[in-house]
């Protein structure tokens, strides 16, 4: 296994700058997550660390061996593709051995290998079948059982799942997180997915044209969002943001304040702080869906929560939980609720809103505050 460095990387076609100075450490047996919208440059990333893009400047280094110059062979990686990428004429046991066969390795550790592997991803009965035959799962787990036989010190995995139908992300999501948990190896894994993202990695770099606006764990990049666009990204649905300004109540205490739809103004305490740590009265804020319920005995008064009311425009039950579009002012907002208290269409729906999750962000900069 290796650690993976990489220092102040850029990366131009032409006038054209798609990495702009990124800087990332995964350390050994780690599994960091790429993730971003697309054009955001994930996957000239992965490319460079692979050695299939050529570095612009900066630095990339597997585990102490500076790699900008050696070719991709030499590495000590594998990468899996979106497109499995398999040799379509030859068998599943006859893909996963290429790479050893051209290596020279002998034909019994070959086959020990390869039994190990099937057996790690459980595709021991397809290893006669040709690809053609096999389900997009099952080749996916070839092309993962073609890296694996290489015991590499670093595995890239470039949006495995993005051809995979919801319930087979879901599956295959499970069986890489259990692979890595076995096997322990450094992983790079690029997705647009923040789902993915937020179930499999220890770190994510959220990424956005060409530079990495947080790296952290799943919890701090969640909750802790480094500006609007991880708080926006990152979440379905994602972060609401209302226009407001910070005021002090009666009491001296600072509160948030926006208007309402129906007239006067929502006026919600803030705590922790963050009110002093604002350059300006003139703030964004940020509120999860999940951190908006119905009013009820047990939240009601609770401490670090607010009471609101909004109109309900519309509501989308999905089954486990009921969404619903809320009107804030001139803002529409979206409310993650319990089937027990999902609002009706029409209705004047009494809001507790957790100001102890809710974020504020600098209008000039989108910064978290």
């Amino acid at each position: 296994m290796a650690s993976l460095t990489i220092r102040n990387l850029r990366k131009s076609f032409g006038v054209v700058e798609v990495l702009k100075g990124v800087d990332l450490e995964a350390n050994t047996g780690e599994f960091i997550a790429l993730v971003g919208p697309s054009g955001c440059g994930k996957s000239t990333l992965l490319a460079m660390i692979a050695g299939l893009e050529t570095v612009t400047s900066g630095e990339i280094y597997i585990g102490d061996r500076l790699v900008n110059s050696v070719q991709p062979k030499d590495r000590d990686i594998a990468m899996v593709f979106q497109s499995y990428a398999l040799y379509p004429t030859m068998s599943v046991k006859e893909n996963m051995a290429f790479g050893m066969e051209s290596r020279g390795v002998p034909k019994a550790e070959q086959e020990k290998t390869i039994a190990r592997v099937a057996a790690l991803l459980q595709i021991e009965p397809f290893l006669k079948r040709k690809p053609g035959q096999l389900s997009g799962g099952q080749r996916q787990r070839v092309a993962m059982g073609r890296a694996l036989v290489r015991d590499p010190a670093l595995f890239l995995f470039d949006e495995p799942l993005s051809n995979l139908d919801a319930k087979l992300r879901v599956d295959m999501r499970t069986e890489i997180k259990k692979l890595h948990q076995r096997i322990g190896k450094t992983t790079i894994y690029v997705t647009h997915d923040q789902v993915e993202a937020m179930t499999l990695a220890s770190r994510i770099a959220v990424m956005h044209q060409g530079e990495v606006q947080q790296f952290a764990d799943p919890d701090t990049v969640y909750n802790r969002p480094a500006n609007t666009f991880v708080a926006g990204f990152m979440g379905s649905p994602s972060m609401n943001f209302i226009d407001a300004e910070i005021t002090s109540t009666g009491g001296g205490a600072p509160a948030v304040n926006f208007p309402l739809s129906g007239g006067g103004v929502a006026s919600l305490p803030l705590h922790n702080g963050v009110a002093d740590r604002a350059q300006s009265k003139k703030v964004i804020l940020g509120i999860r869906p999940e951190h908006l319920s119905r009013q009820s005995a047990s939240n009601s008064g609770k401490q670090g929560f607010a009471t609101m009311s909004a109109l309900v425009e519309v509501v989308e039950p999905t089954g486990a939980e009921t969404m619903a579009v809320l009107k804030f002012g001139d803002r529409e907002v979206v409310g993650r609720f319990s089937p027990d208290e999902a609002p009706k269409t029409g209705e004047n729906m009494p809001l507790a809103v957790d100001m102890t999750r809710a974020c504020l962000f600098d209008p000039a900069t989108t910064r978290l505050i």
